[in-house]
């Protein structure tokens, strides 16, 4: 007979286990056995609870956005005007916690994955709009019909960045990566009345 109210609390377990063995392997060359047994579970109730590996990984992936638009519109929260909303968003994309091993280790394997799986591209394509959206948003105000392509910039430069940051390609830069697209931002309002 099942536990009830368990479900809940091993399926949390299970997108933990599955972001740590992506992040201990650095790829989704991780079996469902292997994230169960992370998990202290068995591979039959990791299948029963999500129907396999991409179906896991997928939900690991919808943890981490969780987490990460949490951060965003808590940092939105405590800023008060366009401009400082403009930077709470862009400092949330380069948080310590973004840089956790295994949660760049998920972030690099979920771009491969949305290159051919539709539902890991849906799920890309929904974080990549509400980013775009919105710093659209908070720049349309201060630069008006600029904002779009200008977001598409930003947005552009957060991804770039935060890829080369996760694989410490640049770790000899002077400049945190969110100074870097602060810096384009800048440019970006050159001219307007802030």
């Amino acid at each position: 007979m099942p536990k009830l109210g368990m479900e809940p609390i091993r399926r949390a377990a299970l997108v933990k286990a599955t972001i740590d063995e992506i992040g201990a392997a650095g790829t989704l060359d991780v079996t469902v056995s292997q994230i169960a047994k992370r998990a202290g579970m068995s591979s039959a109730l990791a299948h029963h609870y999500f129907g396999g590996k991409e179906q896991i990984f997928l939900a690991a992936m919808r943890h981490t956005l969780t987490v990460y638009g949490a951060e965003v519109r808590g940092a939105m929260a405590m800023a008060d005007g366009d401009l400082p909303r403009l930077e709470a968003i862009i400092r949330a994309g380069f948080t310590s916690s973004n840089f956790r091993r295994e949660v760049v280790a998920a972030w690099l394997n979920f771009y491969v994955l949305a290159q051919s799986s539709p539902d890991a591209r849906r799920l890309l394509s929904v974080y990549q709009r509400r980013l775009h959206s919105n710093l659209v948003y908070n720049l349309r105000p201060l630069i008006g019909d600029r904002a779009d392509q200008a977001a598409a910039r930003i947005a552009g430069l957060i991804d770039g960045l935060y890829l080369r940051r996760g694989l410490q390609w640049s770790k000899r830069c002077d400049l945190p990566a969110a100074d870097h697209v602060l810096t384009l931002l800048r440019l970006e309002l050159k001219g307007t009345a802030i």
